[in-house]
């Protein structure tokens, strides 16, 4: 059976799992990703030489990292990776393996991993939301990642969904929309008895105290406005929000219930079908590691 490696590449640690053929995840491991850049890039290649010691021989090595990421391997920025800007880590990694290197930006991952294995199969054209510490994105048309002139497309924590004239940064959809950025920093604003989580916001909402219950609400508000943006933009078949919070049922049915209201609120698009929400499938942390796997084999059969 055909084995590759798979890397989550994050800004604290290298997650690395033997990824079959089939997307089954095995010898997971975890190595530490802080440091200076020949540190990381250190890193990386012990845990590359683990695996193949463990698991034996592999096609080639896959890996997910945030940031943007060149049809060549360069990124161009990695993100919350701070030490691999401007870093081609496909070449790197090619040379020190001799084997096929595939780097793909990891919302993308996420994205089309549940097009191999998730919620996704039936739909050829959506758009993914990875709801993390900042607010990732994906294009896929026709079954396959739309990267964009520049490999920009999908960068969806960048959108303004909110005004801010002291500082247009906070009006984000990374600062508005995402879980950590968003939702966590902006409770903890407001309080002493700060949350450590997004999911303890959520609790606490849902047990009724009032600040959590605003917080909430106004965090569901900006997402939900931009939600419906990428639905007049991209007229998906559905919207595929992936991340932890993801699994709360009563997140996702407020979050379904503002998009609604927003959408019938509006004249000009009260009419239309309100996009298709759908909470991914599989772990966000798996998905970065089968989706960047499924890319290369697509690049192998190619």
């Amino acid at each position: 059976m055909s084995g590759y490696i798979g890397v989550d590449l994050g800004g604290k640690s290298i997650k690395y799992a033997r990824v079959d053929e089939f997307g089954n995840l095995s010898n997971r491991s975890e190595l530490s990703a802080t440091g200076e850049k020949e540190e990381v890039l250190v890193n990386l290649q012990n845990a590359l030489f683990d695996l193949d010691q463990k698991a034996g021989e592999f096609e080639g090595v896959a890996v997910s990292v945030s940031g943007i990421v060149q049809d060549n391997g360069l990124l161009t920025t990695a993100g919350i990776v701070k030490p691999l800007y401007d870093v081609n880590l496909k070449d790197i990694l090619e040379e020190k393996t001799e084997l096929p290197v595939y780097i793909e930006n990891n919302a993308n991952a996420v994205a089309i991993a549940e097009k191999w294995l998730g919620v996704a199969k039936d739909y050829h054209d959506y758009v993914g939301l990875l709801l993390d510490v900042g607010a990732g994105g994906a294009i896929i048309i026709n079954d396959k990642i739309y990267h964009g002139s520049h490999s920009r497309a999908g960068e969806f924590g960048w959108m303004l969904t909110d005004e801010d004239d002291i500082d247009t940064e906070m009006g984000s959809l990374n600062y508005r929309g995402a879980p950590v950025l968003g939702l966590l920093r902006r409770y903890n604003q407001y309080t002493d008895y700060g949350a450590t989580s997004p999911e303890m916001v959520i609790n606490r909402a849902n047990g009724g105290e009032p600040l959590a219950g605003d917080v909430l609400k106004s965090y569901c508000h900006s997402l939900a406005k931009e939600i419906i943006n990428l639905n007049m933009a991209f007229d998906p078949e559905a919207v595929v929000l992936s991340g932890s919070i993801t699994k709360n049922e009563k997140f996702m049915e407020k979050l379904n219930q503002e998009v609604v209201r927003i959408q019938k609120s509006r004249n000009s698009i009260a009419s239309m079908s309100v996009p298709n929400l759908v909470a991914a499938k599989l772990a966000s942390g798996d998905a970065k590691m089968i989706g960047a796997v499924y890319q290369l084999i697509q690049e192998i059969k190619s």
